[in-house]
Parts: structure tokens; C-alpha cells; sequence
């Protein structure tokens, strides 16, 4: 559960982590009338819970209010990533000497939390990581072992913090491990870390991911206003109307529809994309023994996507039947009608009455199947994860 950068940082100075004086507004006049409260040119940050805003032009500055009000007004009307820009914060502009990166997560692959830090801040870590490793700081911890105040000020020195501010910057390394331990976090980050150019260390950004499912053990984060919300945000239209239905979906940023059978399918399917080339562009499972009915809003789900270019439908029967995935299918074709390619296969129980109805349904009306592909056990997997990427690099062409 992803809180927002003024979330975070409300958090953050419960934890005495430094961070500027702001003000959130809501509509370009609230900028306004912020922009009078603090009285200095100001950066205003669009609050999404997605990253990548400043490429898409969600932040902007500000000397002065006019200007302020004019810069929101554009901010408002963006949409980045499929989130609308509801709210807008303000801060003093920073005066930067040097960016540093501050972060705490889980290391999932030897179940220990693990303290990064690097003196490359307000870039993006994993690119670090992948090319200049050796910037990289990392402390290991089991979940029940101490972290000490020489192991911070250990991790300050060595990411370049100055030596009179050692132990400003040991103790915001430490505030930041407390935080991620008191709310169940899953990643805190700091990025960047700002040394101004009057030698404070400030928090510039915040970012936090709480596990939802403990989010019920911090009742004082709801009277702050924080509520349970989205794995990682705000829904997206489709995800909503996902749930509305029923149906487990998100969003992700690929160009292939993802039409699977159960989840554990629908996971291979989008690494056998992967493989190929492609990039799904959702994940979804259909859950035991759906409908034709369940079916066929999966398919609307895809269809509906402008993001998506064709898509790949791989069933295996099992508790589900290959006969009632053909006829979601079909009932789809004729209630709504598909404007991607589709590129199917179908194997397990009932796979060859699903192939046969597809067949007679394509006899009786083959304009329903102008761009459909569907196969059965004969074909492999392989095969058609390949032409799902071919077909999405061929529409993305046109």
C-alpha cells in the first residue's frame, strides 16, 4: 500500500527525519493562496501514487504566485500513468550542493531486511545498482537483529556525507529503519537526500510502501487520514471495473493482453511474453470454473486497453473447461465485438469441444473471426507466446 510523497512525510517527522515546510493544495487557487503562506520561489509536485512524474512533466516551479497558479493549472490537468493530478504540494526550492539515496526493504531472497544507501541520489536506484555497483551501500539484518549507531554512521561516511554532518546523517539513516519497523513497511525510501547549499541534510522526497495486510495494526494512520487502499496506489479504471466484477486484475505497462486460465498459468504466460520479447500488459487470473459469462469480461477488460496491441489467450483445462472458455469467447465476439488480434490455445479438459465449437462458430460467421488465431494441444506454447509478440509489434507498427 503506496502512501503519498506528503503521507510520507508527515511520517517522517513523527521519526525527526528533516523535511521542508510545505502546504497541499487541491485546485490552482489553494496553490495560490500556499504560495502567499510560504513566500519564496517553490517547487510544486504533483501527488501520484506512481513514480516517473517528473519526466511527465508533473513537477514545476515557481517565483511567484501568479505563476504558481498558471504552473498548477497544466499540473491538474495531467493524467500520468492512468492517475489524475488531484493534489499538488508545495515546497521552498532547494538550493542542492549534493543528492544522496537513503532506502530500507525486504530481501525476499534471504527473508532479511537490508539498509541501501549511495551518495547517487535522485536517480533511479536500480540503474545504480546495475552499472556502478560499487556506489552501493548495503547492511543486512534479520528482522530481529539491532541496528547500531556506528553501523550508520559507518554507512554515512561511506556514501560522502561531510564529517560535520556524520551524525545529523547517521541518525536520519537509523529514524528511517525505526519507521520502516513501526509500520510494517515493505520499502522506505529517501531520494534524494539533499544537502543544501547551507549545509542541512533535508528529506526532498519520500516514498513508502506499507504492507496492507497490517495496515490494521496502526489505527493512528487512519486518524492521520492514510487509508487502506491499492497493493501500490490508486486503482486504474480497469482494475476498478476488475474488482466491480470480480475479476483479479492490474495493470501493468506492456502492450499484450494477458487473456489466461488460472493464476499460477497466467504468471507463466507473462514470463513466456517476457521471454520472447514482449511485455504483457496486465496480469489476470480467471479463477476456477468461470463462466462464459466471466469469460467474456475478461476479454472486454483487453479489448478495451488502448494500450494494448494484440492479445495472447492461453487455457489449460482443469477445474475449468476449455468448452466454456470457447463459448466466453464467442459470447464476446458477438455481444461486443474485438478490435485486437487474438492468438489462443487451449489444452486439458475439454480442449477438443473447445476447439470444435470454435470451429463451427467460425463456419457460421467468419467475419466474428477475421482476427482470431485459436489452436489445441498440437500447437506448443512456445509457439504462440512468439506470435502474440509478433502480432503486437506488427500493429505497433501500423
Amino acid at each position: 500500500m503506496r502512501l503519498y510523497e506528503y503521507e510520507g512525510k508527515e511520517l517522517f517527522k513523527k521519526f525527526k527525519i528533516p523535511v521542508l515546510d510545505s502546504r497541499l493544495a487541491r485546485n490552482p487557487q489553494e496553490v495560490f493562496d500556499a504560495f502567499g503562506q510560504l513566500h519564496v520561489p517553490v517547487v510544486l509536485k504533483s501527488q501520484v501514487l506512481t513514480g516517473g512524474r517528473g519526466k511527465a512533466g508533473g513537477i514545476k516551479f515557481a517565483d511567484g504566485a501568479n505563476e504558481a497558479r498558471t504552473n498548477a493549472n497544466e499540473l491538474f490537468k495531467l493524467t500520468i500513468k492512468g492517475f489524475p493530478v488531484e493534489a499538488v504540494l508545495l515546497e521552498p526550492k532547494l538550493e542542492v550542493q549534493k543528492e544522496y539515496y537513503i532506502g530500507v526493504t525486504i530481501d525476499r531472497a534471504n527473508y532479511r531486511l537490508v539498509v541501501i544507501a549511495s551518495g547517487e541520489g535522485g536517480v533511479d536506484i536500480e540503474e545504480i545498482a546495475a552499472t556502478q555497483p560499487e556506489k552501493i551501500v548495503k547492511k543486512s539484518l534479520s528482522i530481529e537483529e539491532e541496528f547500531y549507531n556506528f553501523d550508520a554512521l559507518l554507512i554515512a561516511k561511506k556514501i560522502g556525507i561531510p564529517h560535520e554532518l556524520i551524525k545529523d546523517g547517521a541518525a536520519i539513516i537509523i529514524n528511517l529503519y525505526r519507521l520502516f519497523k513501526k509500520y510494517d513497511a515493505k520499502l522506505v525510501e529517501i531520494n534524494p537526500l539533499v544537502l543544501t547549499a547551507d549545509g542541512k541534510l533535508i528529506a526532498a522526497d519520500a516514498r513508502i510502501s506499507l504492507d496492507d495486510d497490517a495496515v490494521f495494526r496502526h489505527p493512528e494512520l487512519q486518524e492521520m487520514g492514510i487509508e487502506h487502499r491499492h497493493e501500490e496506489g490508486e486503482m486504474t479504471p480497469r482494475e476498478r471495473q476488475a474488482q466491480e466484477w470480480g475479476i483479479p486484475y492490474l495493470d501493468l505497462d506492456g502492450n499484450i493482453g494477458m487473456f489466461p486460465g488460472g493464476a499460477g498459468f497466467g504468471i507463466m504466460g507473462n514470463d513466456f511474453i517476457e521471454y520472447y520479447g514482449g511485455k504483457p500488459a496486465n496480469f489476470m487470473d480467471s479463477g476456477g470454473g468461470p463462466s462464459p459469462e466471466r469469460i467474456a469480461k475478461m476479454l472486454v477488460l483487453l479489448d478495451e486497453n488502448p494500450d494494448v496491441r494484440a492479445i495472447f489467450g492461453a487455457r489449460f483445462g482443469g477445474i475449468s473447461r476449455c468448452d466454456d472458455f470457447a463459448k466466453g469467447v464467442i459470447m464476446f465476439l458477438k455481444d461486443h465485438g474485438l478490435s485486437k488480434p487474438l492468438v489462443m490455445r487451449m489444452t486439458g479438459n475439454m480442449w477438443q469441444e473447445g476447439v470444435r465449437i470454435f470451429e463451427e462458430a467460425k463456419q457460421e460467421d467468419p467475419e466474428l473471426f477475421e482476427h482470431i488465431e485459436f489452436h489445441g494441444i498440437e500447437t506448443p506454447i512456445e509457439e504462440i507466446s512468439k506470435r502474440a509478440v509478433e502480432l503486437a509489434r506488427m500493429e505497433g507498427g501500423k
